[in-house]
């Protein structure tokens, strides 16, 4: 059996694994990787790839919009990808073709590589699957409008609205306000799986900013960029961030 499979993430180094992984498989015939849900929209209506595999969570376009766009009923057998375990896992378990959550291992992606083409061999049930899929999903995308935090023996809530940006300190989180800063004691991934990606978009591994409260972006050196936050502060924006980030800001715009 010969398949034809579509890699998308925002991530390049993700992106290249996967490809590595699935160009060492005869059977499946690579048309191409995409690193925003815009041009993953292009490429499957273009070139109606069997097989995609789709991270869940990108700036400006998630990838459930990109079955929103495309139509789950049109939509090829998907895989879907995530490095927010907590993000609705249960709905991936219960309904998609497979998931895969970063960092995975060979065997556990071949096990997934292999889910797939037996599904795809049985002319099964994907279309259905993704259509149950997404509904489960977007019933579970409550975003947070206010985090809990604790100051000295005191709990606090602060608003999303007020945060600036929030990096990244190992096991832990520090939220930056226009005046202040708190510690709280979660991952930045399980943090950035409760926060909207249309309020909020990452700069950079361990940096994730509050859109509304970008000033101004500047470029740097070697692609990057310097943004400055409402508050005056400055931090460095990955060039693989930078064009996803842009259009995540037009398209607010727009709405």
């Amino acid at each position: 059996m010969s398949l034809t499979a579509l890699v998308v993430d925002d991530e390049p180094i993700a992106r290249r694994a996967i490809v590595r992984l699935l160009d060492a498989d005869t059977e499946i015939e690579v048309l191409g990787e995409c690193g925003d849900g815009g041009s993953a929209v292009e490429a499957i209506r273009n070139q109606s790839p069997d097989l995609v595999f789709l991270d869940i969570q990108m700036p400006a376009m998630t990838g459930l919009d990109v079955i929103a766009a495309i139509g789950a009923q049109r939509m090829p057998a998907t895989v879907f990808v995530t490095a927010y375990e907590q993000y609705a896992v249960r709905a991936f378990e219960a309904n998609a073709v497979d998931y895969l959550v970063k960092p995975f291992s060979r065997e556990r992606f071949a096990t997934t590589l292999q889910r797939a083409k037996s599904r795809l061999s049985a002319a099964g049930d994907a279309q259905a699957r993704i259509l149950q899929a997404l509904e489960s999903l977007r019933q579970r995308d409550e975003y947070l409008e206010r985090i809990a935090v604790r100051v000295d023996e005191h709990v606090i809530f602060v608003a999303v609205d007020d945060i600036v940006w929030i990096k990244a300190n190992r096991n832990t989180v520090q939220i930056h306000l226009a005046d202040r800063v708190h510690e709280l004691r979660e991952t930045m991934a399980a943090l950035a799986a409760r926060l909207d990606p249309r309020r909020f978009a990452r700069v950079h591994r361990s940096a994730i900013v509050n859109v509304q409260r970008v000033r101004t972006i500047h470029p740097w050196f070697n692609g990057h960029h310097v943004v400055t936050m409402d508050n005056g502060q400055q931090l460095r924006m990955s060039r693989y961030q930078h064009e996803a980030f842009l259009r995540l800001v037009g398209s607010r715009r727009e709405d």
